[in-house]
């Protein structure tokens, strides 16, 4: 009993984890359709703002919730001002682009920090499950993703920005012709996701350790996580990411952490072969 306590505490955590380095790319990619391949190097610079506060020190949390999205929103504002902005609408150059970035931010990164290992313990300590002791802040990890689902949902469906966001998304013409400046809603939105994405790396700084490289263990997941949840922005990395993180995560408690990535590949590979337009392409389909 109490090793299937902790194995559920174990794909909680797994879920939330896909959930916090999904989001910032879900918004990205599901409302403005920016293929963002340097999301990992986001999440990147995002642990290694928290590793320099912690090191300049700066209170834990502020470190680790306040620094990285407010650092890297501000690198996304800037990237979508003189980047992004230039290549809406044309997808593939959008790609090549972000693919430079990605390499030029590890290769930068890489010259002034090393290619090493870096990082500081997780904090709250532990808890006891019967024979087993369970890190504290992996069901911090799960309630994180609780908060940063419901502020999105919040954001977007109850507040005038929000409505002015979705609007613009969907038909920036008519936007343009009420008033509201649609490049200014897309640069908002650009840098909304990679503040999202810097949390995300700040969050997972304590447990994954910041190396120049670690995006690169990321950007695959939630891409995949993101595509296979659909067209419902929200909805559909919720639940893409609940079912390939148990997936996952129940796999590497069965065999190892490599299986546990083939099966989620694999698992991914068969719901768009049978749903092409992603899980809330077929369901949820008024979802956010």
């Amino acid at each position: 009993m109490d090793y299937a306590i902790v194995v559920a505490l174990q794909i909680a955590t797994g879920v939330a984890t896909l959930v916090i380095i999904s989001l910032g790319l879900a918004v990205v990619f599901g409302m403005m359709r920016v293929i963002n391949l340097a999301h990992g190097e986001f999440l990147m610079l995002g642990g290694y703002s928290a590793l320099l506060a912690r090191g300049a020190g700066v209170n834990l949390w502020v470190a680790l919730l306040v620094v990285p999205p407010l650092a890297v929103g501000l690198v996304g504002a800037i990237v979508e001002r003189l980047l992004i902005r230039r290549l809406y609408g044309r997808m593939i150059d959008t790609m090549l682009a972000t693919w430079g970035l990605s390499l030029a931010l590890i290769g930068g990164v890489n010259m002034v920090f090393g290619n090493s290992i870096s990082g500081f313990s997780a904090p709250l300590g532990s808890f006891v499950v019967g024979r087993f002791h369970v890190a504290s802040y992996d069901m911090f990890l799960v309630v994180a993703a609780v908060v940063l689902s419901l502020a999105i949902w919040a954001v977007l469906r109850l507040t005038p920005a929000g409505l002015l966001a979705r609007g613009t998304m969907q038909n920036p013409e008519m936007a343009a012709a009420l008033g509201v400046a649609p490049e200014r809603v897309y640069a908002v939105t650009f840098a909304a996701g990679a503040a999202l994405s810097g949390l995300a790396g700040g969050l997972i700084a304590p447990v994954a350790g910041v190396v120049p490289t670690m995006g690169t263990a990321y950007i695959a997941k939630a891409f995949i996580a993101v595509i296979t949840g659909g067209a419902a922005m929200l909805a559909g990395t919720l639940v893409a990411s609940g079912l390939l993180g148990t997936v996952a995560t129940a796999v590497t408690f069965l065999s190892t952490p490599v299986f546990g990535e083939v099966a989620l590949l694999a698992v991914a590979i068969v719901l768009l072969r049978l749903l092409p337009r992603g899980i809330t392409g077929r369901f949820l389909r008024r979802a956010l």
